[in-house]
C-alpha cells in the first residue's frame, strides 16, 4: 500500500522510523539518507512518522473582519442564494468583499455548497411567483464576538436583487430606515418598491 507524502517530502515513513531507532550521529544519518542534518534532528525528536498538519490552527480571513464573516454566513444561511448572487448583494454592505474571499469564508464555515434537494432533507419548496418589484423582507439575528446584531434582508425573488443591512437594534426606527435605504438602490420603478 502506497503512502501519501506532501510535495516537498524528502523521506518516507520507513526512513523516518529508521532514523528514530538509529543510534548513529546526525551527520552519519544525514549522509546515509542524503538529507539535511536538521531534517534528521526533527525526525529524531518526533514520536510519530506522520507529517504534522501545516497552516493556521484557527483559519480566519485576512481581508474580512469577524463581523463581516458573520454577515456573510447569516446572509447565505438565510437566503440560500448562489455564490455570485450573494457577492452582488453583499458588496453594497461589505465593499472590500471579493468573490474569492466570499468563497473561502463560506467554505470555512461549511456552507460553500448549497444543500442538495434530494436525499434525507426535505425538498426545497419553490417560491410563489410574484411580479418583479415584490420584495420579501426578513430579519436574522447575527452573533458576533462583539455581541448580538441584526441583519435586515430584502430579496426580489424574480430579479434576484437583494439588499442587506446590519444594525445593532431591531426596532421600528431601524426597520423604517432599512426600507428607506432599500428604496435608494432599488432598480425597479419607485411605485413598485
Amino acid at each position: 500500500m502506497g503512502q501519501v507524502l506532501h510535495g516537498s517530502a524528502t523521506t518516507t515513513a520507513a526512513v523516518r522510523r529508521a532514523i528514530q531507532h538509529s543510534q548513529a550521529s546526525l551527520r552519519a544519518l544525514a549522509k546515509r539518507y542524503g538529507i539535511n542534518q536538521k531534517t534528521v534532528a526533527k525526525w529524531k525528536r518526533r514520536t510519530s512518522v506522520a507529517d504534522l498538519p501545516t497552516g493556521p490552527r484557527e483559519p480566519r480571513s485576512t481581508s474580512l473582519s469577524v463581523t463581516d464573516e458573520a454577515i456573510v454566513v447569516a446572509f447565505r444561511r438565510h437566503t440560500l442564494l448562489p455564490l455570485d448572487d450573494c457577492l452582488y448583494a453583499l458588496q453594497a454592505t461589505i465593499p472590500h468583499l471579493t468573490r474569492s474571499s466570499l468563497h473561502r469564508c463560506l467554505a470555512r464555515h461549511g456552507i460553500g455548497r448549497l444543500p442538495d434537494v434530494e436525499g434525507d432533507k426535505a425538498p426545497k419548496k419553490k417560491f410563489k411567483a410574484y411580479p418583479i418589484g415584490f420584495f420579501h423582507v426578513d430579519i436574522a439575528e447575527v452573533q458576533t464576538a462583539e455581541g448580538k446584531l441584526y441583519l435586515f434582508v430584502a430579496i426580489d425573488r424574480t430579479s434576484k436583487f437583494a439588499f442587506a443591512q446590519l444594525v445593532e437594534k431591531a426596532n421600528r426606527v431601524t426597520a423604517s430606515a432599512f426600507l428607506v435605504a432599500l428604496s435608494r438602490p432599488c432598480p425597479i420603478a419607485s411605485t413598485r418598491c
